[in-house]
């Protein structure tokens, strides 16, 4: 006798990555973190679009760090850079990351370079887990070109993978410090905050 077909319900690639990811979660049971978890690494690794997803995923708030300096100075990035030096612009972002690390419990992406500075580092190992989203030079020089918002990546795009280089060799030693590292790949921003996800379960 005839039997009809079941009929099957179908979801999109991203729809399967977050119920993946929903019961990882449950597995894990890391809801229950209770310490800032902070998103390092360079312009370009991915630290707003996977610190937002993780955010969401986790049930705690997303707290970008660029916007914070931002709001502290009452200008724009560009424009603090601009009227106040590097020097200045790094020492008001110290204090902002001296205040928001010692916040409520929170995914904090880091604006690019500011743990450099000794005094974050040394408050983040106290009140955070350090996540280091760690990009190869090509995947930064992807994500970054033609991007004109960046303030220490301004110029022509000829002169951004020299810049990166420079900022991959200087940094890279502060950010191998980080609790725990992440490499970022050209891949959709679901997996990536998969695999952060799986290495929070590990550390924990």
């Amino acid at each position: 006798m005839y039997k009809p077909y079941k009929k099957y319900t179908y979801i999109n690639f991203n729809q399967f990555i977050s119920k993946i990811i929903e019961r990882i979660i449950k597995k894990m049971d890391i809801t229950k973190i209770d310490k800032i978890i902070l998103l390092v690494g360079l312009m370009g690794s991915g630290k707003t679009s996977v610190g937002k997803r993780l955010a969401n995923k986790l049930n705690l708030p997303f707290v970008d760090g660029d916007q914070e300096v931002e709001k502290a100075a009452g200008i724009p990035l560009l424009d603090v850079l601009k009227c106040f030096g590097e020097k200045e612009y790094r020492a008001g972002e110290e204090r902002v990351m001296k205040r928001l690390l010692q916040g409520q419990p929170c995914v904090l992406a880091s604006g690019g370079g500011s743990f450099v500075a000794a005094q974050t580092r040394a408050l983040a190992k106290t009140n955070a887990v350090t996540v280091w989203l760690k990009a190869d030079i090509n995947v930064l020089y992807k994500r970054t070109t033609g991007r004109k918002h960046r303030p220490f990546l301004r110029g022509n795009d000829a002169e951004l993978k020299s810049k990166l280089e420079k900022y991959i060799q200087e940094e890279y030693p502060y950010y191998s410090e980080a609790d725990i590292v992440v490499e970022t790949k050209e891949e959709p921003v679901d997996l990536t905050v998969e695999r952060v996800i799986g290495t929070l379960k590990n550390f924990n």
